[in-house]
């Protein structure tokens, strides 16, 4: 084991691995902060605009009350 460190330098490795852990932790996070169950900034069960205003749209075209054509 020990001569694998004779092929990497262990600052370059410990800094990479440094790197990506944190940039992994950054990406876990936001990904949690855009649900509703676990975004903790603005509480659970917030109904944000662009979902509330989706639901209310009508999607079915014979419903519709614009007309084609």
């Amino acid at each position: 084991m020990w001569r694998i460190w004779l092929l990497f330098d262990p600052r370059r490795v410990l800094v990479a691995l440094s790197v990506f852990l944190f940039v992994l932790a950054l990406i876990i996070h936001f990904i949690l902060l855009s649900t509703s169950r676990f975004n903790w900034i603005e509480g659970p069960g917030v109904k944000h605009p662009a979902t509330a205003s989706a639901q209310m749209l009508n999607l079915d075209p014979a419903k519709s009350p614009v007309k084609a054509g």
